[in-house]
């Protein structure tokens, strides 16, 4: 699954440059902003602006747009920086905008002085209101015609840090009239007293991301500058503030649709919402599409990478179905995960006629669509567990599995028939007897009679117990109409914890280890609450979906 898709428009337009002579060399980067864990959309992202660098033995930067300090941290920097490497890709240079700040601040300088950007006193609500509309235009602030030497001693006032947060920004001077409301005069830079991660208490100051970007895009020599399409607005602000900072370097803005899914947010700010309101257990909750959250709850890169090669690139909005992304996992782990057997909710079977003291070992296959992977050995004995909803007391019609006077395949091992029940005084049943056919050894060769039912099951003497987290999607999705907050869908079963027994074959298994139990599905070892005393394992999909992939 990890051949790379045909062509886009993306990769024309490199083509094109490339063959015009419009360039000589790629450089492509990836610019997250360090206020949030990065989610499945960022991925996508990454994926590309690696892979097109790639293609065209480019490079690609990994670029921090750390120009906000109240909504940034260490912590987002440090598992960026993970997730990337985790999905297969080494930048080849990293770089933080606060590493451009003065640059930054010499090219706000250069401006003044040609007469396009001024100090403006207005507050950020006045600001927003003289903005105008899509069909009105916007009015002409009050301090926009300040000479250019007031607006210099304005400025280095700013950034001695002699005005409080608000008190003043820096706006560009160019039409109020536009049509594109991101060119009526936007803010330039803002007023923050706040401490960055990277800078300290160095600046008080700090440029806006519109301003920003472009230049460290210039800065860097970045070629093609791809972003998604909600900035398509701004891209002529972009172009402005490339060529009117006089930038030596002259990249090029491209905008693709960003990934929207069915049942996911991807929106950080609401993502840290869930985070901040404890709505899950932090950044990577495995309910959580963050790649942190996807990683703890079993997804590999190989399946995320093959997954965004699928989807491909484009202009146009879509929604992907959230099963696609289920269908490249379970693609990716049928030949590399091992098969065993997990009663995630036991009922005990006492086979009454087998040898109270004996315990044999019977043999089955790893993974049977991989034989490569060998055979494992299973302890069979006198009481087993079985699933609760393999037995019931009064069956419907067709119901194949275990009841009263039926027999059925216990895998890789013998049949079994239930002969009585034992219930507790609220009348549950809690434990079955049977008796098991000796002759029907699985892998002995028995050619007898024949069962419809075949059920799992694990040696009750020797079995591992184990947690099991099963999640459903996190979110509800609604109609287009619903104008209620998507808090108000969270889904209450999101999550479902359930305590049984494993197969003492993976007891000692390690952090990250997936196995595919039978009938129930692929499960990861949670790497952050699972311990060799108590294994816990995070149901990554079930075992089946209706989702197909069409070619």
């Amino acid at each position: 699954m990890e051949n790379k898709p045909s062509s886009n428009f993306l990769k024309n337009i490199v083509n094109e440059d490339l063959k015009s002579g419009n360039v000589d060399h790629i450089i492509t980067r990836f610019p997250p902003e360090p206020n949030g864990y990065l989610h499945i959309g960022h991925a996508k992202s990454i994926i590309l602006n690696f892979e097109l660098a790639d293609e065209f033995k480019g490079k690609t930067n990994l670029r921090f747009d750390d120009t906000n300090p109240v909504k940034e941290d260490t912590e987002y920097v440090e598992s960026i920086k993970e997730d990337v490497l985790w999905l297969g890709y080494e930048w080849d240079n990293l770089f933080f905008a606060s590493d451009y700040f003065e640059e930054m601040y010499n090219r706000a300088v250069l401006l003044i002085k040609k007469g396009m950007a001024y100090v403006c006193d207005s507050t950020a609500e006045e600001i927003r209101k003289m903005r105008g509309s899509l069909i009105e235009v916007g009015q002409k602030s009050p301090y926009r015609d300040r000479s250019a030497e007031e607006n210099l001693i304005l400025f280095e006032r700013m950034r001695k840090g002699e005005f409080k947060d608000g008190q003043k920004v820096l706006r560009a001077k160019i039409d109020m009239a536009s049509p594109n409301i991101n060119m009526r005069d936007p803010v330039l830079y803002r007023i923050a007293h706040a401490t960055h991660h990277n800078t300290g208490d160095k600046w008080c100051i700090y440029p806006m991301y519109d301003f920003a970007h472009p230049l460290e895009d210039a800065i860097e020599g970045v070629t093609h500058s791809i972003c998604t399409m909600e900035f398509e607005d701004h891209r002529p602000l972009y172009d402005w503030v490339i060529r009117e900072c006089e930038m030596e370097e002259i990249p090029h803005q491209y905008e693709f649709a960003r990934l929207n899914m069915t049942n996911t947010v991807m929106s950080k700010r609401k993502l840290k919402q869930l985070v901040d309101e404890h709505v899950v257990d932090g950044w990577d909750d495995p309910r959580m599409p963050t790649i942190s959250g996807l990683r703890r709850r079993g997804y590999t890169p190989e399946a995320i990478r093959s997954f965004a090669r699928e989807i491909g690139v484009a202009k146009a909005d879509s929604v992907v179905d959230s099963k696609m992304l289920e269908f490249f996992i379970r693609e990716d782990l049928k030949l590399k995960a091992p098969r065993t057997m997990a009663v995630l909710e036991p009922l005990k079977v006492v086979i009454t006629n087998y040898p109270e003291d004996q315990v044999e070992m019977l043999e089955a296959e790893i993974n049977s669509e991989n034989p490569e992977m060998g055979t494992r050995q299973i302890p069979f004995s006198r009481e087993i567990y079985i699933e609760q909803d393999d037995f019931m007391e009064n069956p419907p019609a067709k119901y194949f599995r275990l009841f009263p006077g039926n027999e059925v395949r216990l895998k890789n091992a013998y049949f079994i028939k239930c002969n009585n029940i034992v219930k507790d005084e609220n009348g549950k049943v809690i434990e079955l007897h049977c008796t098991y056919d000796l002759e029907t050894k699985s892998g002995s060769g028995f050619t007898g009679r024949k069962v419809k039912g075949t059920i799992h099951w694990v040696d009750a003497a020797q079995a591992v117990p184990a947690e099991f987290r099963l999640y459903e999607p996190l979110i509800l999705d609604q109609d287009e109409d619903d104008e209620s907050s998507f808090i108000e869908h969270i889904n209450p079963q999101s999550l479902e914890i359930v305590h049984g027994f494993v197969e003492p074959n993976i007891k000692g298994s390690k952090p990250q280890e997936k196995f595919q139990f039978f009938r129930h599905g692929y499960f990861n070892v949670d790497p952050i609450s699972s311990k060799q005393e108590k294994l816990v394992f995070n149901r990554i999909v079930p075992l089946k979906s209706s989702f197909q992939l069409t070619k």
